[in-house]
């Protein structure tokens, strides 16, 4: 068994992790620039160097912010696959993700976490379950007034670590491995300039993935929705019968929304929802941005329509006023593609096995870059890292579970060789 190997083993990706969180690289979703922002590729400069460190040539970062780089295979075979490993350099607009002070919280005792720069940020033991499962493990948290930026970082280290294994032990016999860290994942455009001619892999897993021994098949599908709201504007002293606020119509539309369903804060499993995301303008012209996710692309569609019945609805009380409603495809539910690869996703059940843990498959409630690459050629489920209370300042990961990802991606890619 492999997991013997790693008895002795000196890991690196707490190490690394420690150092990388400490690199602001949050996204912009207003940016039309490629990657969204620059100090992105802070940290991609930062991998480059530390695998030509670990003795690679064959390591690049493009124009656009991501890294490729190849891990020659060590086996005899021909027909191995080539696997591609992809986790993302970015962190969530949401919160920030500058300055952010990285706490271990050794041998944890299993009482509530109190982040030490803000008192009211506290790990709620009942409200974090997965934590019930770490008493006595190293808890590493951010200090109370940051992310910590685990996602995705925690699985940028981990596939680091992994291939620092694979390279200081040439006797694991694996096929060839493209390593791909994406920029901008968090604002839905991680794959966008992707080149899948120079990623030249036939099967992909993101390392972004959240409770230990678990991997995700199953995304929401989505779309981005954005409202113009067109009003009638005109000097407010002189306004009676003839303003028409676009802020209010758009507010009217808002205030329109249900409050028991279809949102984020009251659906969970395989219910989806419409989410406001952005609201502004002026009594002229208001813009609003919404995110829409199901399970299924019927089930976007019938949300679409909702969305836009609800508008039509408040455009009749302001009989001067229009609106424009535009859909952009965002991703779609990786699952359709991955039933046609059986192998993909039954091998990393295997490499989880392997690593001592009961694999666990899931759907996530939001998406990877593993959701689009799959639909453009690259079957690609996604793996556990650790990460959790992502995109919030109560974010944490667990030292011994990073540990077990970087096992659990050694693991795959000698599965992947064993069975070819």
């Amino acid at each position: 068994m492999l997991t013997n190997r790693f008895a002795n083993y000196s890991y690196t990706a707490v190490d690394r992790f420690l150092r990388y969180v400490q690199i602001d690289t949050q996204s912009d979703p207003q940016s039309t620039t490629n990657p969204s922002t620059e100090k992105q590729k802070d940290l991609s400069r930062v991998l480059v160097q530390e695998l030509h460190d670990m003795g690679l040539s064959d390591v690049e970062l493009d124009a656009w912010g991501y890294v490729y780089a190849t891990i020659p295979a060590t086996t005899d075979k021909a027909n191995v696959p080539t696997l591609c490993l992809c986790s993302h350099v970015d962190t969530s607009p949401d919160v920030t993700g500058a300055g952010v002070k990285p706490i271990i919280h050794t041998h944890w005792n299993g009482s509530d976490i109190v982040l030490p720069d803000d008192a009211t940020q506290m790990i709620r033991v009942h409200e974090h379950p997965d934590l019930q499962h770490q008493i006595g493990n190293d808890i590493i948290t951010a200090s109370g007034t940051t992310l910590l930026g685990a996602d995705n970082k925690a699985g940028v280290a981990e596939i680091m670590d992994a291939a620092h294994f694979l390279l200081t032990h040439p006797d694991v016999k694996h096929g060839r491995i493209r390593l791909l860290f994406t920029p901008d994942e968090e604002v839905g455009r991680g794959t966008e300039k992707v080149d899948m001619q120079k990623l030249d892999a036939n099967f992909g897993y993101t390392i972004d993935g959240e409770a230990l021994g678990t991997l995700e098949d199953e995304t929401f599908s989505a779309d981005a929705v954005t409202i113009t709201v067109q009003g009638v504007s005109t000097h407010p002293g002189f306004a009676k019968g003839k303003l028409e606020n676009a802020l209010k119509i758009a507010a009217d539309l808002l205030a329109s929304l249900p409050k028991e369903h279809l949102s984020p804060e009251t659906t969970e499993d395989k219910e989806g929802f419409v989410h406001p995301t952005r609201f502004e303008g002026n009594q002229d012209q208001a813009v609003l941005e919404f995110i829409i996710r199901d399970f299924t692309e019927v089930g976007l569609q019938e949300k679409e329509t909702y969305l836009q019945n609800k508008l039509n609805d408040v455009l009749k009380s302001y009989p001067g006023s229009s609106a424009q409603l535009l859909v952009k495809e965002q991703y779609r539910n990786m699952k359709k593609v991955l039933d046609q690869h059986p192998d993909v996703v039954e091998n990393a059940l295997e490499a989880i096995r392997r690593a001592g843990l009961s694999a666990e498959r899931r759907s996530i409630r939001g998406g990877t870059d593993g959701s689009r690459l799959s639909f453009m050629g690259l079957p690609c489920p996604n793996i556990f890292a650790g990460e959790h209370a992502f995109h919030s300042r109560l974010e944490w990961v667990s030292v011994q579970d990073m540990h077990k990802a970087v096992e659990v991606i050694v693991n795959l890619v000698q599965v992947w060789e064993e069975r070819s």
